[in-house]
């Protein structure tokens, strides 16, 4: 008989009971001459020691400033170094962090500033399309909370460090002293399909713990170099990357404000990286890169790819030509601060691609039938939920909403179909909401997209089931072709599904794309992909 989808993820190292504050404190005693951040595209680079100093001087500038504990001060930035001071300064005060996501717009920033009550913001000046200090003009007279706006590279962001004087290095100390590792610290707001989003609220334990157990995993020491082109408002740049990287001596590498692949490659050869991050895009991307076999990464060991499933000749080609043998493929959400299962170092190729791992260390999982909550044998799909030190606080002054994701067990209800295997490794199938129902047959997009990566004329896929009159809901394929001079047609896709799908399986219909519609931290938004299917 089958052992039940539960696992309870030990191991022999504790969870770390400090703040971020003092774990900062540890990194500089033990490796104050070494490297803590380098940002490529600046040429500026910091020791433990002067990163531990930069850090301090900003605190106190928020103090004077009138930051007081439990205040929220907002980031709304690309990637750059005074993102990664703001996080660590604010720690030590114990003011809780607000993620801005760096696409958002006027009425995005806006809701995200009244919502947390945001009090001081702190902003890029531009990127891109976005005119960040006019974006903030627009909406600033309808926030009467927020007191101050400093922009990273003009003054207003050097009367921040300016200010420290007015503040001692002993009334810093005191503030410290009145913060607990179990204080809300960060607040991150998930990126909703419908609605506004939610802020999920996170605590000192729950990120410096996952971010630490996650480096433990891929066996980071002070000797690593970790390239994070993976953006910093995300849980995967600011927890899995730099608290995982801080926690254990090595270093960040900043390659470039936003992701570019030429610039990634650069940054990895130059600085000797033993580690990157990414989504699977992202390493497709670098992969096909004219002249990527120019570039020697032959100092990269491991990484992290999360984000999304990577396709398997991806992996065999990361594995073999960026010689990241030790790669490591996370799964987790926000709201899980976010790693909830992971790889090992010694997994092969079929656990890296076919699995998002197994518990982490201190955290437990199972899958339950979504109707009942009734935990499943192993083997059978259900909803994914996680439970543990990294479960958030909430949602920020949404305790409702909670109420609809956290149940009276603690257990995070995560909306993803899940498969637990005998050993214990997990499979995420799809979402809930994806799950396509068609003629009362549960249809799951994951096992159909697997499928079609294989097509010769298939370079990626997704899988989404929009309305039908006959069957509820229908098939359709999304499809980037190899030759976009030479697409797949349906008959060529149903052709191929059939000897190996199900009837039911099969899709009814198909679009040709040149790209999929994204989040900035990478996921496909499959509610786009539904929403044109008669495009």
């Amino acid at each position: 008989m089958s052992g039940l989808s539960y696992a309870h993820g030990t191991g022999d190292t504790a969870l770390l009971g400090d703040t971020i504050g003092r774990n900062l404190d540890r990194a500089i005693e033990a490796f104050g001459e070494r490297e803590a951040l380098v940002d490529v595209v600046s040429g500026r680079r910091w020791t433990y020691d002067e990163f531990g100093a930069a850090v301090e001087e900003l605190a106190r500038g928020l103090m004077a400033s009138g930051v007081a504990k439990g205040d929220r001060v907002g980031i709304w930035a690309v990637n750059c170094p005074e993102w990664v001071l703001v996080q660590y300064a604010t720690a030590r005060i114990g003011a809780v962090l607000v993620n801005i996501n760096p696409a958002y717009r006027a009425h995005e920033l806006e809701y995200v500033l009244k919502h947390a009550g945001i009090s001081v913001l702190i902003a890029s000046l531009a990127h891109r399309t976005s005119d960040y200090r006019a974006l903030v003009a627009q909406v600033r007279g309808n926030c009467p909370g927020l007191r101050s706006v400093h922009h990273i590279g003009d003054p207003s962001w050097d009367e921040l460090t300016a200010a420290s004087g007015a503040v001692t290095a002993r009334q810093l100390a005191a503030r410290e002293a009145e913060l607990s590792c179990d204080d809300p610290i960060n607040i991150q707001y998930t990126s909703g399909t419908t609605g506004f989003p939610k802020g999920a609220t996170l605590s000192h334990h729950s990120i410096l713990n996952n971010g630490y157990f996650v480096g433990e995993l891929v066996a980071y020491t002070e000797q690593d170099r970790v390239c994070l082109p993976v953006p910093f408002y995300h849980c995967f740049g600011m927890v899995m990357g730099n608290l995982g990287i801080t926690s254990h001596g090595a270093c960040i590498v900043i390659p470039a404000p936003a992701f570019e692949p030429a610039a990634v490659l650069a940054a990895v050869q130059q600085e000797r990286c033993t580690s990157l991050y990414g989504v699977p895009t992202m390493f497709i991307a670098e992969l096909g890169l004219p002249g990527f076999a120019s570039y020697d990464l032959s100092s990269l060991r491991t990484g992290i790819m999360a984000g999304s499933p990577c396709p398997v000749e991806v992996m065999k080609r990361v594995v073999a030509e960026m010689h990241m043998d030790e790669v490591s493929i996370c799964y987790g959400m926000t709201e899980t601060s976010p790693v909830s299962t992971q790889t090992r170092r010694e997994d092969d190729l079929e656990r890296r691609t076919g699995t998002v791992g197994r518990v982490m260390p201190h955290t437990e999982v199972k899958v339950v039938d979504p109707v009942t909550g009734v935990t499943l044998p192993r083997g059978e799909a259900g909803e994914l939920c996680t439970r543990g030190y990294s479960v958030m606080l909430g949602y920020w002054e949404q305790p409702e909403r909670t109420a609809e994701v956290v149940d009276a067990g603690r257990w995070m209800h995560t909306g993803d179909l899940a498969v637990m295997r005998e050993d214990g490794y997990v499979q995420i199938v799809g979402r809930i909401k994806d799950m396509i129902i068609r003629g009362g047959e549960n249809v799951y997009p994951r096992e159909i997209e697997e499928f079609l990566y294989g097509h010769p004329k298939i370079a990626d896929v997704q899988v989404v089931g929009v309305p039908d009159d006959r069957y509820g809901e229908e098939i359709l394929a999304c499809v980037i072709p190899r030759d976009p001079a030479d697409p797949p047609t349906l008959d060529e896709l149903g052709a191929y599904c059939r000897e190996q799908l199900a009837h039911y399986k099969i899709p009814r219909g198909l679009r040709i794309l040149e790209a999929f519609p994204m989040t900035v931290s990478g996921k496909v938004r499959k509610v786009e992909l539904r929403e044109g299917y008669g495009a």
